[in-house]
C-alpha cells in the first residue's frame, strides 16, 4: 500500500481471501470496504487479476489497472516508480504491459520473458516475444547470456477494458462471469466456484505475447519474490549460529549448520551438522526440507489434503 499510494492515491484495490480479510482491514483502516475484494476460495492469479477489471471498468471505463503481489520485496523505489510510470503510459496507448526484472543470477524458481524489438515512442519498452516456464539451471544460464530474457515478476499494467477484451478473446465465458459478478456482487458465492483455476500468464499473457500484443518494460529496481521459506531466510541476516531465524532466536541452537528456522512451536530446535536446511516448527506440525526444495512445500500440502489431514495446512 505504501509503495503504490504515490502512484495511485486512494485508488488501490486489495484482493485477498476470507482468512485474511479482517487482518487486511485492520492493517489498512483508511481503505474503504469497497476497495477490498474478497475471494471465497483460491483460484490462482487469473481471478485475482481478473476480479478488479470489471469493478474498475464499472467505476471508470478509462481506468488503468496495475496488478502487484503483496509478497514482493522491492528496493530502489524511485526506479520502481519510473518503470511503472512508463508502463502506465504504454498501457494508456492500448498495450498489455508486463514488467521484466533485470536478472541478477540464473534463477530456476522464476519464469522468464524474452524481449524483442523496441516499441516506438517509449524509452525502454520492448515487444515481448514469449513467456517461458521456470527453466533448468543450464537453460537459465543460457537465457542470461543472450541479454534478451528477464524475470517474470507477474506485474501487469493495462487498461481495464483492454484486459477484459483480451480475456474475452481467449476465455469468453470467464469474462462473462466476471462482468456478471461485478454487476451482481450478491451472486459471487454461486459464480465463483465455476471459475477455472489457472494463472493469468497462461490464460492471457502467453497467447497475447504470441499474437504480438504484449509489451515488456524493463525493471532495474531491486526485486525478490518471497515465495518460500528459503527466500524469506535470504532476506534476514544470519544469526550468531549461522542460521536465519524467524521467531524467537532463543529457541534455536545450531552447531555447524546453516539455513533458516521458523521457531513458532514453543520448543527448542537443535541443528547439528546440517547445511542449507529449512525447519518450520509450529504447534501442530514440523516441516523439514532443504533450501533447494523449499518451493515444493505445496507437494506436502497436496498430500495432507489427499490423506484427510487438511486441517494441518
Amino acid at each position: 500500500m505504501d509503495r503504490l499510494q504515490p502512484l495511485a492515491g486512494d485508488r488501490v484495490l486489495v484482493v485477498t481471501g476470507t482468512a485474511h480479510v479482517e487482518e487486511v482491514r485492520a492493517q489498512l483502516p483508511h481503505l474503504p470496504d469497497d476497495n477490498v475484494l474478497v475471494e471465497p476460495t483460491p483460484r490462482d492469479s487469473r481471478p485475482r487479476s481478473g476480479s478488479p477489471p470489471p469493478c474498475s471498468e464499472a467505476r471508470d471505463p478509462d481506468a488503468i489497472l496495475g496488478s502487484f503481489a503483496a509478497d514482493h520485496v522491492i528496493t530502489h523505489e524511485g526506479a520502481f516508480d519510473e518503470c511503472i510510470g512508463e508502463a502506465i503510459t504504454a498501457a494508456a496507448a492500448g498495450h498489455l504491459v508486463t514488467i521484466g526484472i533485470t536478472p541478477t543470477y540464473a534463477a530456476t524458481g522464476f519464469g522468464y520473458i524474452q524481449s524483442g524489438k523496441p516499441v516506438a515512442g517509449f524509452p525502454t519498452a520492448r515487444h515481448a516475444r514469449q513467456f517461458v516456464e521456470k527453466p533448468t539451471a543450464e537453460r537459465a544460464a543460457a537465457y542470461l547470456q543472450t541479454g534478451e530474457f528477464r524475470w517474470n515478476a507477474g506485474m501487469f499494467v493495462v487498461r481495464a477494458t483492454r484486459l477484459l477484451d483480451l480475456l474475452a478473446q481467449w476465455q469468453p465465458r470467464f469474462t462473462e462471469s466476471l462482468r456478471r459478478i461485478a454487476a451482481e456482487p450478491e451472486r459471487l458465492p454461486d459464480l465463483w466456484p465455476t471459475l477455472p483455476r489457472i494463472a493469468i500468464d497462461h490464460a492471457i499473457a502467453e497467447p497475447a505475447a504470441d499474437a504480438g500484443q504484449v509489451v515488456v518494460v524493463p525493471g532495474s529496481f531491486g526485486w525478490d519474490d518471497i515465495g518460500d521459506f528459503a527466500s524469506l531466510g535470504a532476506m534476514l541476516p544470519p544469526g550468531p549460529q549461522g542460521c536465519a531465524v524467524v521467531g524467537d532466536p532463543t529457541l534455536v541452537e545450531a552447531i555447524d549448520s546453516s539455513g533458516v528456522v521458523v521457531a513458532d512451536g514453543g520448543r527448542l530446535v537443535a541443528l547439528l551438522g546440517i547445511e542449507d536446511v529449512v525447519v518450520v516448527d509450529t504447534p501442530d506440525a514440523v516441516l523439514v526440507t532443504t533450501r533447494a526444495r523449499a518451493q515444493d512445500v505445496k507437494l506436502v500440502v497436496e498430500h495432507l489434503k489427499a490423506t484427510g489431514r487438511g486441517r494441518l495446512v
